[in-house]
């Protein structure tokens, strides 16, 4: 199959795409990897401060010259708070107990990060701008066409592909229900939203290029997404185990040891619904969905706990994402992984 029209656009020369990584996965080490091995690396810079989001593409464009992304979250961001938190604090009070950590308390909602966060992206211009959970208002997409900055939005359904075609994205991201981490979901239930990749890639291709992500690790998949008319494919839980990834030793073992797929989507760590590895903390809230607090808040509830445990290597409250094709997960450096890829993806045609 001929490379598509699109890969030329974004100045890559492989369809495979490192999706971002929030919370310190996609670090400027492993997005500049990929992107010199011919892929697309994407900085996952959603819990970055704008100065840390300067930082962060300054020195990744100090270890490559080819095309990144930088992604962020763009909606879902809830100010106020209508759930009981004594509930939740009494379970979070279990888990900080078991940690040796003291007693946790409300925290209060920070005000949206995204408008400072993308005035960052504004002034430092990577070539790629990536978004999910919503879509940024018609001023902000119009200032980053103004800056030439390409821009990609993420569909769970063929309607959110719509709108954000309508909004003047220049490709779609297209995640499937297998997908690790947070659900993009933001114009219906993640219920009702849970496409398989394959099909959500089929259902988008005839409008704007169409990027598969979700459940993809080896060239197989990637060739498998191209023949249902993908642009390119986007691998994230591929590329967690990597050396140069920044996730915790504890998730990447949890990660490389999975001899299966154990994922569930839960709002257990964030308040929001994202697929990950069953474990203690998502398990102590079966059946007690309603004690989560919505999103942001359960997230910055929790995340003490989770930097404990990431420090102690407690897997067991740890938020430990994963897509459903984890139990193919390849421990190697992520230039080795994009060239195997490459190699996979030419065997297979």
């Amino acid at each position: 199959m001929d490379a598509h029209p699109f890969l030329a656009r974004l100045g890559i020369e492989l369809p495979i795409i490192q999706g971002p990584m929030a919370g310190g996965g996609s670090t400027p080490e492993l997005v500049a990897a990929v992107s010199n091995a011919g892929g697309m690396g994407s900085l996952g810079a959603a819990y970055l401060t704008p100065d840390q989001i300067v930082e962060a593409i300054r020195k990744t464009r100090s270890l490559t010259a080819r095309p990144f992304a930088v992604n962020l979250f763009a909606g879902s961001w809830q100010a106020d708070n209508a759930v009981d938190p004594a509930p939740m604090l009494d379970l979070m009070a279990q888990a900080h107990a078991a940690l040796g950590m003291a007693a946790p308390k409300l925290p209060t909602i920070p005000p949206d990060p995204f408008p400072a966060q993308l005035e960052a992206v504004l002034q430092e211009r990577p070539a790629v701008f990536s978004f999910t959970f919503g879509i940024p208002d018609a001023d902000d997409m119009a200032r980053l066409r103004q800056h030439d900055i390409i821009v990609l939005g993420t569909a769970t359904t063929v309607r959110e592909g719509r709108m954000l075609a309508d909004a003047g994205v220049d490709a779609v991201v297209a995640q499937g229900a297998e997908a690790g981490a947070h659900r993009g979901t933001f114009a219906a239930s993640f219920e009702v939203s849970m496409v398989p990749t394959l099909h959500l890639v089929e259902q988008l291709r005839d409008g704007l290029p169409v990027i598969a992500s979700g459940g993809l690790m080896d060239g197989a998949d990637v060739n498998a997404a191209l023949d249902r008319g993908a642009a390119a494919a986007a691998l994230g839980t591929a590329f967690l185990v990597t050396p140069e990834s920044g996730t915790s030793e504890t998730h990447k073992r949890a990660l490389l040891e999975a001899r299966k797929d154990t994922t569930v989507v839960t709002r257990a760590f964030s308040g929001r619904p994202a697929r990950g590895l069953y474990n203690g903390f998502i398990s102590a809230l079966d059946g007690r969905a309603s004690r989560i607090l919505p999103y942001p808040l359960q997230n910055v509830l929790t995340r003490a706990m989770r930097t404990e445990a990431g420090r102690k290597g407690i897997a067991a409250y740890l938020s430990l994402w994963a897509g459903k094709g984890v139990a193919r997960a390849r421990a190697m450096p992520a230039g080795e992984l994009v060239r195997k890829l490459a190699e996979e993806m030419r065997k297979g045609r």
